[in-house]
């Protein structure tokens, strides 16, 4: 945060007030900047997903992606992935120009340090490294004019690569026994570089890891992260739900209430929505309801980390209270369609319906996230992939840099060179494929006026 230069005290003060607002303004100056509350994406802004293998698997990004297309439809929120397997914050610094700034993001999330920790026992001269290559990061997009967002390294599942141990490639029985905690130690530098900042954090390591003891205290076999490194689907939703819950955007899609009128029918309360022509009828209620907003919806793969999670009551709840029934069982209908038999006692208490799958809201919240899988496992797939010749092209640049007089080196840098001659065409390729599946979900997921029936059965 930046503080205005001290202004000089003009003669006619007296000397004792100038001493007081010297010293105020010395302590003002002083006093740490405070870490922002939350993001605030509005129409037209751009988010990019900064970072390795992780992030060029397309799961967190593409979920978190859901929640902005279902939480926020009248606002269009364009998103870039920038992943590419392998990454440290040397590499993504090669190509922060063209893969991060030329998209003119007003946030930038930096999920780096997995590989920048070289998957070895903690070292003072390779912390340094990540250490400086991450500040610079953080500058360089500061520079481009983006408000950064750092995230903790993920968690590295130790017991998951005893179980998959390559024969070929073992790992060390201290690498395996000390790499989690390099990586929760890169996290907490970075925790307190944004304290000292100001900047947006997200703790990206610790839920996963939390998630993992409890799993084991019923399953020895439990984890998150088969491989070790890469979280599988339901891993990757706990990672997304971090960003949300951290950044301050969790919060419920609607409460609808329905009570007794003074004069007899029925009234509502309501927030995330609007309800209208609420009506008495013979054996029950009925009203129309226009939401803000729809229910934050997965793919099947991530499902069990919902549910993990109790990710709809946290993060999506869609809450139903009807009062003044006459004992009994009722239906709920919405559209035409029964989603669920209850009690009056069930609804008076109010029951949820975000994870209703046959809710209109909830199948069409689900055509959102299969659009934006189409969208990941296609076009920025391809946009990714081809990012890959570039880290190589860089890597080996720089090694030619310290052997000048390597031929063979040369060579194949020149070779790589090559290769990223139709780096452009694929970028503009693929952004024109994804922008078109990107209008198809500005289609899909405008909330539409649903009609409610509550009638007795019983």
């Amino acid at each position: 945060m930046q503080r205005r230069p001290f202004l000089p005290l003009t003669v006619c003060l007296f000397v004792v007030t100038a001493l007081t607002v010297a010293s105020s303004r010395a302590e003002d100056a002083a006093s740490p900047p405070a870490m922002p509350a939350k993001i605030d994406l509005q129409d037209g802004d751009t988010l990019v997903f900064l970072g390795d293998s992780i992030t060029h698997q397309r799961l967190y990004t593409q979920y978190v992606e859901d929640f902005f297309y279902t939480r926020f439809p009248a606002r269009r929120i364009h998103f870039h992935n920038a992943g590419i397997g392998g990454a440290q914050a040397w590499d993504a610094l090669q190509r922060i120009s063209r893969d991060v700034l030329d998209y003119k993001p007003r946030y930038v999330t930096i999920l780096l340090g997995m590989n920048d920790g070289r998957y070895t026992p903690f070292d003072p001269e390779i912390f340094a490294t990540y250490q400086n290559d991450m500040t610079e990061v953080v500058t360089r997009i500061r520079q481009g004019g983006a408000t950064p967002v750092l995230m903790s390294p993920t968690m590295f599942d130790a017991r998951a690569a005893q179980v998959r141990q390559n024969p070929r490639r073992l790992r060390s029985p201290e690498m395996l026994s000390q790499y989690n905690s390099v990586l929760a130690y890169y996290g907490r530098w970075l925790q307190d570089r944004a304290i000292e900042t100001g900047t947006s954090y997200v703790d990206m390591f610790s839920l996963l890891n939390d998630l993992t003891v409890e799993g084991r205290e019923a399953d020895p076999e439990f984890t998150l992260i088969k491989d070790a490194i890469h979280p599988d689907p339901p891993g990757q939703l706990v990672m997304a739900y971090a960003m949300i819950d951290d950044l301050g955007l969790r919060g419920q899609v609607s409460n609808i209430r329905i009570l007794p009128a003074a004069k007899g029918g029925f009234r509502a309360m309501a927030s995330g929505g609007k309800a209208s022509n609420v009506r008495a009828t013979a054996d029950g209620s009925e009203f129309d309801w226009t939401a803000y907003s729809l229910p934050w919806v997965l793919p099947e793969e991530a499902q069990s980390g919902a549910k993990l999670l109790h990710l709809g009551h946290r993060a999506s709840k869609e809450g139903l209270e009807i009062h003044g029934l006459k004992p009994g069982q009722y239906e709920v209908v919405v559209d035409d369609v029964v989603v669920g038999r209850y009690s009056h006692v069930a609804l008076s208490r109010h029951i949820e319906l975000q994870d209703n799958s046959k809710t209109p809201q909830y199948q069409q919240a689900m055509a959102v996230a299969m659009l934006n899988k189409q969208k990941n496992e296609g076009p920025v797939k391809q946009l990714r992939d081809g990012w890959r010749a570039f880290q190589g092209w860089a890597r080996q640049s720089r090694q030619l840099k310290d052997q000048p007089n390597n031929a063979q080196l040369a060579t194949a840098v020149a070779k790589a060179r090559e290769r990223l001659n139709g780096l452009e065409e694929n970028i503009a390729s693929a952004e024109s494929a994804a922008k078109q599946i990107e209008d198809k979900i500005y289609a899909t997921n405008q909330p539409k006026t649903r009609h409610y029936v509550i009638r007795r059965v019983q």
